[in-house]
């Protein structure tokens, strides 16, 4: 697979192009502040069209296919990985201020859809391991670690390492957590009625929250995101704001919620976050590998529909928020697309948090006892 711009069109990846896939990724822009600049300006502006236009979760959709289209027509957009995760902590905060004192009851109901998702992990995975390495043509490392339902720049990072192509594996993600994000409000629109102009805004106005109370949720956010890096957890700017935040409103010291500004910029800057990952690919690449992770993304959600349906026939929970807790996109979108549709965050954002844990910890131990027991094959 080539990602050179005057290079032939090249077939489908198989055994005869894996040389191909292995060629150097493209050089993508620094994040500069002209760059950062622009993309913020263009996820902006697509967001607003997004709200005018009345969509689902409108200004993260609108940032995001905004600044994809824009990335895949060269333009030069990128966002630092700094202000990515400030804002994801600012997500984090705000999703732990959906727990609360009576929760802690329902924390029992929840035991076997966090007990299944080991199951749900290693069906969703295996089918799409299947997928990408007998339709798709993929090498082994490649199609195991662009399969795994989530944890994407973990596996980006272990796939590399275990020689798989961070080109393929990257864009692969990007583009399953991109089709994700856009399916299911629309899903979620056509099938259970949601409007989302409907829908009250995810906090009170900025001048309404007070001082102390923005000081309590900035703490949750700072300590939270020290103490879940010095802890190396997974997703540490937004698993250590959110756990703090939740332990705070479970404690009952505060009930205060992020103002809905905040929370509108948090989603603008998470959706041009993942348009800018496409920045500096061809788009002849761009578009044969989203067509391949579209299929992909078939797959994991047919696995999702599968699990979440049969739960909520097991244990009566609700099938909405069943589906977003089993969906592969990424924890914030769907966290995001929970308030969004008034499904239950908090029981969102537990299911992703442990489905994260487990396929950061798991997934590259198992590759290894199968690349162990099945030698280079």
């Amino acid at each position: 697979m080539s990602g050179t711009d005057g290079a032939p069109p090249s077939p489908p990846p198989s055994t005869s192009s894996r040389a191909a896939q292995a060629a150097d990724p493209p050089v993508l822009l620094a994040p500069t502040l002209p760059t950062t600049l622009m993309a913020l300006a263009i996820g902006i502006f697509g967001g607003w069209l997004a709200a005018l236009a009345g969509l689902p979760l409108a200004w993260m959709i609108g940032a995001m296919s905004a600044t994809t289209a824009a990335a895949a027509l060269g333009a030069p957009i990128a966002m630092p990985i700094g202000f990515r995760q400030l804002m994801v902590t600012v997500l984090g905060v705000m999703l732990g201020s959906g727990f609360s004192p009576e929760m802690l009851e329902r924390v029992g109901e929840w035991a076997l859809s966090l007990a299944a998702l080991a199951l749900y992990a290693a069906a969703a995975g295996g089918a799409g391991l299947f997928y990408f390495r007998r339709i798709c043509g993929y090498d082994a490392v490649t199609a195991y670690f662009s399969a795994m339902p989530g944890g994407l720049s973990e596996m980006i990072l272990v796939g590399t390492e275990m020689g798989g192509d961070a080109r393929i594996i990257s864009m692969t993600h990007a583009a399953r957590v991109m089709l994700v994000v856009l399916a299911l409000p629309f899903a979620f629109q056509m099938t259970t009625g949601y409007d989302p102009a409907a829908r009250p805004p995810a906090g009170l106005p900025l001048a309404e929250v007070s001082g102390a109370d923005l000081a309590v949720l900035t703490a949750c956010g700072v300590v939270g995101f020290l103490l879940a890096r010095v802890l190396r957890l997974p997703a540490a700017a937004l698993v250590g704001p959110m756990i703090l935040s939740a332990v705070v409103h479970i404690l009952g010291w505060t009930t205060a919620k992020l103002p809905f500004e905040l929370v509108a910029a948090a989603q603008v800057v998470v959706g041009t976050a993942i348009g800018c990952r496409f920045a500096g690919v061809t788009a002849r690449l761009l578009l044969r590998t989203a067509a391949a992770a579209a299929g992909g993304t078939v797959v994991l959600l047919s696995a999702t529909l599968a699990f979440a349906l049969g739960l909520a026939q097991l244990t009566g929970l609700p099938a909405v928020p069943l589906v977003l807790a089993f969906s592969p996109g990424g924890l914030a979108e769907m966290s995001l697309i929970a308030i969004a549709i008034g499904a239950d965050a908090a029981f969102v954002a537990t299911h992703h948090v442990v489905r994260i844990f487990l396929i950061v910890v798991i997934a590259p131990l198992a590759f290894k006892l199968l690349r162990r027991g099945g030698g280079r094959r």
